[in-house]
């Protein structure tokens, strides 16, 4: 009997999918290079195209094709500017009506500054219910779709992405962050656990800090 073939994800940044070795045409991929940020604005250096809001950025079709990779993209270093920050910079949260469930990076499972880990409420509460309610959900697990318990399921929660079976699912099963992502000039990090880089290929390496549930279906 054949063994089955292993799915891979592709490193390619805006590409996410999964692949495997025997399935792997050329053109298959479809991927950006590399992204800049600076003063507020985001661009892809390969297509020049460019947007202010990071879930519009995000939405921008890539620009060339080739093979899915398991090889993380080597990215370009940005040109040094003279002003250089000495603290931890002040981040103003988006007020994006766009929802998690339409969003299509927290549809992949990755990071959004613009939802972050605050659960969506009809009405303002205040920050200490916010709490209460994120804290909830990491203690138990959260809602899902009625799927077979063997089905393959791609994780939504941000620097996850894993593929898991809900058999296997349990309370330590996901290494996440829970957000929100900070964008700042220059400098870019997880609020969760406090750590800011300079680069975007060091960010993507940021280790996650919490673990819980594998969620496939993420709560608005």
């Amino acid at each position: 009997m054949a063994e089955q073939a292993v799915k891979l994800r592709c490193q390619r940044i805006g590409c996410n999918a999964t692949f495997t070795e025997d399935d792997n045409p050329e053109g298959s991929c479809t991927f950006h290079t590399s992204p800049i940020f600076h003063d507020g604005m985001k661009e892809w250096s390969c297509c020049k195209k460019r947007s202010h809001d990071f879930s519009l950025f995000l939405e921008i079709p890539g620009c060339k094709t080739g093979k899915h990779t398991t090889e993380k993209p080597v990215l370009n270093k940005p040109v040094a500017t003279k002003t250089i920050p000495t603290s931890s910079p002040a981040v103003t949260l988006s007020t994006s009506a766009t929802s998690k469930e339409s969003c299509p990076r927290c549809s992949q499972g990755f990071f959004c500054s613009d939802h972050g880990s605050q659960p969506k409420v009809p009405n303002p509460t205040p920050a200490v219910l916010a709490k209460s309610s994120a804290d909830v959900k990491e203690s138990s697990p959260p809602p899902k779709k009625i799927v077979d318990i063997n089905q393959p399921q791609t994780c939504k929660n941000k620097g996850c992405g894993k593929v898991f079976k809900e058999i296997e699912n349990h309370e330590s099963a996901c290494s996440y962050h829970p957000g929100p992502a900070v964008f700042h000039d220059r400098v870019r990090g997880w609020k969760c656990c406090d750590i800011y880089v300079k680069e975007f290929d060091e960010f993507m390496t940021i280790p996650p800090c919490k673990k819980g549930w594998h969620d496939a279906d993420p709560v608005p």
